[in-house]
């Protein structure tokens, strides 16, 4: 790919997805492009649909004639340059003023040049650009491709189709793509390249207006995939989005002048490559390339050393110490010392490197960010880390309403899509008080289809609001889904993308031989592999989404591949779990796609902050409430680092450390307390026998009610008082010993009133309240159970886990 240069400072912005202007540059002929105008209209009779009544062969051969006579009025070597010239390639207006001495009725002129223009196309005699073929609504035009170029290659990709169950909109979409493709190109279906799918994705994103989505595309692409066209397994999704790019690419994007600058800079990015990911590469080249030297050498032109006067590195300390967008405000720079670190860390690298090399001893010259002003760094951190903490404050009391406003979103738009399902098109009907009316299933559109079927739309006659029922269920779905993952697991955002269905394995322990199923996370951020302990309740989200995705597809998980959007790379074919049809394939669910479903999510809840503001909530939010929750009901700090994949037990403290100082001195102060009983290494790596212990643990956890779910290692900490305490989990078959309880404590409230023992009162009613809230939480993951009914997780076993 061809770089170029931008202005210094400015960074080249980059679609994620490459649409090669090369391509576009590409010059076609057709194969009779230099043969006389006689010969050509001799070709027209062998063409496979050539009509047998005289009045439409003569209709053909006129409008032909009169096309290439007019061509002929223009300059050029062949009809292809004629066509061009002629700007017969750009609209179609020029169909109708054609041959204006003709007398007959416009209508009856232009049917005859539409059928002649028919005809030169199907004999290739020009090739016509895809702008031309998007304005030509010549009916029947592109289903003639498919009987006279190759019907039997048009045949296999129906084949092709079918055994993908697209719908007959999307096979229809997709084998008009390919016929535009071979009018194009003048190529046979079995000729075409990859490099030809790929030139109209990059004339879609190049044209004007731009064209955003071509209906029909990627399916097009995986049905020329099928029969060898195009590389079979690989969408053009992950065909089209840029991979990892060269180091000299990332820093010229920022168009440094000085050459042997831009070459040292090149030179310590390739030294510092592999240790990092792609992601922090890109971000370090555009600290060190764009905010620090081409700055500078746009407010100091010709500069060509790296041993900058003082005056000039004040001058960029001073400058970078604010964001200037590109409306005219300014606003500080929050990460004024992470910079200043880095371009310090350039200095003192080149330094440190050129007592080993001498090639780099010309450029060992002194930092220009000195010591003294990176001292901010650790106030600066210190001031993040209690922003965190305040995020996770007013975060964590609101994620149980959160995680109910998920589930009842989705068992409303369940029930609606259920009663909509059940009524025929343009019926009415009521649901919840309101009155729907189900509207006839459209065939075009992306929106209107899911998963190869007409989607089911409604009208609410009340508001007069259209909803796609099917679209909302499926959103509903998969916003539920990923906020119980995120928050009962505590795993990253990246982390959960990349869960696949051969990640579920299950554990026996070795006393009680019970099976316990575990989750396994693959290396992401600390690229360390660990396993994680499901509890039942992730396992019945785990299982509703394994359910869902076996349904339809002959109860298998579909296997699709995950762009990495971190390192810019496409993985293999697996069962992801949170993958999602869009249109005619599947793909595993985007980040931002994420972010949006977990905000409608909130929406429907309606939480608010203090100020009365929407409260926001991002991925990672969810890991930090998970480990506060965990750490202070009393999980080990070095148990919960495990859990998480921290390297460091500072990283895991800052995100426990959520709560007023003298909590903090005291949890501190337990701590030391328990090193007087405990090795004197209380902050370590587990060891094996340690972590069997932990697994082990949860079957001593039984109570009167159900299951306690106390944290490993810690002692009741509420006197047995499991009726208010919060780590009761009240097993099902002991709902009538609640409600005798409930109904117990009733009793024994009023005798206390009727006594005056007003003390007693206050006790029995907070033991009340509990029992009710316990009693109202059985009732919810009862009727929730009996609505999705046991799964079975379909969990791969392994025989020697590690």
């Amino acid at each position: 790919m061809t770089t170029t240069t931008a202005a210094p400072g400015t960074r080249r912005t980059r679609s994620p997805f490459t649409a090669d202007e090369r391509l576009l540059q590409r010059h076609r002929v057709g194969p009779v492009d230099r043969l006389p105008a006689e010969y050509i209209l001799a070709l027209l009779p062998r063409l496979p649909d050539w009509p047998a009544a005289t009045v439409h062969r003569t209709m053909r051969l006129r409008g032909a004639a009169t096309i290439l006579d007019w061509l002929l009025s223009h300059p050029g070597e062949g009809w292809q340059d004629r066509w061009t010239v002629s700007g017969a390639d750009r609209d179609t207006s020029w169909i109708g003023t054609l041959a204006p001495g003709d007398t007959r009725l416009a209508v009856t002129r232009r049917q005859e040049h539409v059928a002649g223009l028919g005809c030169l196309l199907m004999c290739r005699v020009v090739l016509p650009s895809y702008d031309f073929l998007t304005a030509y609504r010549a009916k029947g035009l592109l289903d003639r491709v498919h009987t006279i170029m190759r019907p039997e290659m048009f045949a296999r990709l129906g084949n092709a189709a079918a055994e993908r169950g697209l719908s007959g909109r999307d096979r229809s979409d997709a084998l008009r793509v390919i016929s535009k493709i071979v009018l194009h190109t003048g190529t046979d279906v079995g000729a075409l390249t990859a490099d030809d799918v790929l030139e109209m994705f990059a004339w879609g994103v190049h044209a004007q207006p731009r064209r955003r989505q071509i209906p029909g595309l990627h399916a097009a692409w995986d049905l020329l995939g099928d029969i060898g066209v195009t590389p079979a397994g690989v969408a053009l999704r992950s065909a089209l989005r840029r991979g990892q790019r060269p180091t000299a690419e990332l820093v010229d994007d920022y168009g440094i002048c000085c050459r042997p600058v831009r070459d040292v800079l090149i030179r310590y990015l390739d030294e510092r490559r592999p240790a990092l990911d792609y992601k922090s590469l890109a971000g370090l080249a555009g600290e060190l390339a764009g905010t620090f030297w081409a700055d500078i050498e746009r407010h100091h032109p010709g500069i060509d050393t790296l041993h900058l006067p003082d005056e000039i590195a004040q001058a960029w300390k001073e400058r970078v110490q604010v964001i200037t967008a590109t409306d005219g405000t300014v606003r500080p720079r929050k990460n004024i010392h992470a910079l200043l670190m880095r371009v310090r860390a350039f200095y003192l690298d080149i330094q440190q490197w050129a007592l080993e090399d001498p090639g780099w001893v010309p450029w060992a010259v002194p930092s220009p960010v000195r010591k003294n002003d990176t001292l901010g760094y650790e106030k600066a951190r210190r001031k993040t880390v209690a922003a965190m903490h305040q995020r996770v404050r007013e975060r964590l009391p609101h994620l149980p309403a959160l995680a109910d406003a998920a589930e009842r979103c989705l068992a409303e738009t369940t029930a609606l899509l259920a009663a909509a399902a059940e009524c025929e098109p343009d019926e009415v009907f009521d649901h919840a008080g309101s009155r729907y009316r189900r509207k006839t299933p459209k065939s075009a559109g992306l929106a209107a289809r899911h998963q190869g079927s007409p989607s089911v739309t409604a009208e609410n006659l009340v508001t007069g609001e259209t909803i796609n029922l099917t679209r909302r269920e499926d959103e509903a779905f998969w916003a539920r889904a990923i906020i119980e993952t995120l928050r009962l697991s505590g795993v990253r955002l990246e982390e959960l993308l990349e869960i696949t269905h051969l990640a579920l394995v299950s554990y026996k322990l070795p006393d009680s031989s019970e099976i316990v199923p575990l989750l396994q996370i693959v290396p992401s951020k600390s690229n360390e592999e660990r396993l994680l302990l499901v509890d039942p309740e992730l396992a019945s989200v785990l299982a509703t989404i394994i359910t869902r995705l076996r349904a339809g597809n002959d109860g298998n998980v579909p296997l699709v591949a995950r762009y990495d959007h971190h390192e810019r790379t496409t993985g293999p074919l697996l069962p992801h779990l949170f993958q999602r049809t869009r249109g005619a394939r599947r793909e595993v669910i985007s980040p931002g796609t994420v972010y949006k479903l977990i905000n409608t999510a909130l929406a429907a809840a309606g939480i608010k902050d203090a100020t009365g503001q929407p409260l926001a909530y991002r991925p990672h939010d969810f890991r930090r409430c998970f480990t506060t929750a965990a750490v202070t009901g009393g999980l080990p700090v070095h148990i919960a680092a495990r859990i998480l994949g921290h390297k460091s037990l500072t990283t895991t403290e800052t995100y426990m450390a959520v709560f007023q100082e003298d909590l903090i001195r005291s949890y501190r102060a337990f701590l030391g307390k328990r090193r007087a009983t405990r090795p004197a290494e209380e902050y370590r790596e587990p060891t094996d026998q340690e972590w069997q212990e932990f697994q082990q643990h949860f079957q001593l956890r039984k109570v009167a009610l159900g299951t306690c779910g106390r944290p490993y290692g810690a002692s009741c900490q509420h006197e047995h008082a499991c009726m208010r305490c919060a780590m009761l989990r009240v097993s099902p078959q002991q709902r009538p010993r609640l409600t005798e309880i409930i109904h117990n404590l009733r009793e024994r409230v009023a005798e206390a009133r009727m006594n005056g023992w007003l003390g007693e009162v206050q006790g029995l009613q907070v033991s009340l309240e509990a029992a009710k809230r316990k009693l109202a939480s059985l009732d919810r993951s009862i009727e929730r159970n009996r609505r999705t009914g046991p799964t079975d997780l379909g969990m791969p076993a392994i025989s020697n886990p590690r």
